[in-house]
């Protein structure tokens, strides 16, 4: 017989854009929009413990730059992959741009956001505020709701200027929804956008994570990133390569 999954109400809030809450279920608390749709998940112990495939998957993306100094978030959820950028990866500056203001109060209050000094969050739309942030090596687009990908995930011009925010050989992360045949939704957009320059990583969320380099003379380089990937491992607490096997070029 099966645990009963006993789940308790540690916040809720409502804003314009709908309800937020915080659930906690034994060693996991959730970060929810709306109608129980599960934004993040957080393992209390350890809040940069990546749980799901995805963000492990947008993790390796950010692993093949051989020495990332800076960062930008744009969608923070409950910031478990921000916190794990920060603690695994030589970051000196990092940027997170959250559209609802309730969102990183509850994260730093309930989900474990370290106040890093590297960290600079703000609230507003990413897709105004994108042009005001720093240039980084690494970008991460994680922009959605309670009812699916933000508008910014189809976006032509939003996505082609996240590219164009990269520093040289930068890295531009993608957490894009999968349609029923399995390419990345927008996938005629992405190949023109990108002219075919990029790599697909999906994932069993339902999930598939594009890897864009910052431009056409850059490759990934897959020895490189297993090499960095198992080095990584004993830290992680887990390992990443049969995500990486995974990897495959645009489609």
């Amino acid at each position: 017989m099966t645990e009963e999954r006993v789940e308790h109400l540690l916040a809720e809030v409502q804003d314009e854009f709908g309800v937020i809450r915080v659930l906690e279920v034994a060693d996991y608390r959730f970060l929810e929009f709306g109608d129980a749709i599960e934004q993040s998940c957080v393992f209390t112990a350890d809040p940069s413990w990546l749980e799901y495939d995805y963000t492990r998957a947008m993790l390796i993306g950010a692993l093949c730059h051989e020495q990332p100094e800076s960062a930008l978030f744009l969608g923070l959820g409950a910031g478990t992959l921000t916190q794990a950028c920060l603690r695994f990866l030589p970051l000196e500056d990092v940027e997170a741009i959250e559209l609802r203001p309730d969102v990183p109060r509850l994260a730093i209050e309930y989900l474990g956001l370290d106040d890093d000094p590297r960290l600079y969050i703000r609230v507003g739309d990413a897709l105004e505020l994108l042009p005001t942030a720093e240039p980084a090596d690494l970008i991460f687009v994680d922009l959605y709701t309670d009812v699916g990908p933000g508008v910014g995930h189809l976006a032509w011009s939003f996505l082609g200027d996240c590219q164009k925010r990269l520093n040289p050989g930068g890295w531009l992360v993608i957490n894009q929804w999968a349609t029923d045949d399995g390419k990345p939704l927008g996938a005629a957009l992405l190949r023109g956008l990108y002219h075919r320059h990029y790599w697909e990583l999906p994932v069993k969320e339902g999930n598939v994570i594009l890897i864009v380099p910052a431009d056409l003379d850059q490759a990934l380089d897959r020895q490189a990133l297993t090499r960095r990937a198992e080095a990584l491992a004993p830290q992680l607490g887990y390992s990443l390569q049969s995500l990486i096997n995974c990897i495959r070029p645009a489609t």
